[in-house]
């Protein structure tokens, strides 16, 4: 068991990160993913850390993230709609962030050419260009 990390707890965690990978594109903020997991703020953001490593909001944004590089690789949305769709609010945190998880900016990576071989599942594709963060 992950140490403060009850089993209870997990379940708890768990309904809150599923609500993040469903509902990405919704205004959710810490204290709403706390009302979900029946937590407080603070012992869901422990929590949270403690058993998938990162923060709510760090994984909220790889999620949104993840979103964005389908959507710019589609071409047919500017990168401000892109922000949008994924439930971003602010383009310069979301440029930010996407590039600090991509390593390129979100233009860059659109403009880009993505038709690199033969089409992949879909299920495996999402693992491939899932962000990671850069050391």
């Amino acid at each position: 068991m992950l140490e403060g990390v009850t089993l209870e707890d997990l379940v708890r965690l768990r309904r809150a990160r599923d609500v993040m990978d469903r509902d990405y594109a919704l205004p959710l903020d810490v204290p709403a993913l706390a009302a979900v997991a029946l937590m407080s703020t603070g012992h869901f953001a422990r929590s949270f850390r403690a058993a998938y490593g990162e923060t709510p909001y760090s994984y909220l944004m790889t999620r949104r993230v993840e979103r964005a590089k389908a959507l710019l690789r589609r071409g047919d949305l500017s990168v401000t709609d892109v922000c949008f769709a994924v439930g971003c609010t602010s383009l310069g945190s979301f440029s930010s962030r996407f590039t600090e998880l991509v390593g390129e900016s979100p233009s860059s990576y659109r403009a880009r050419t993505h038709a690199d071989g033969a089409a992949i599942p879909a299920c495996v594709a999402k693992v491939r260009t899932r962000p990671v963060r850069k050391p």
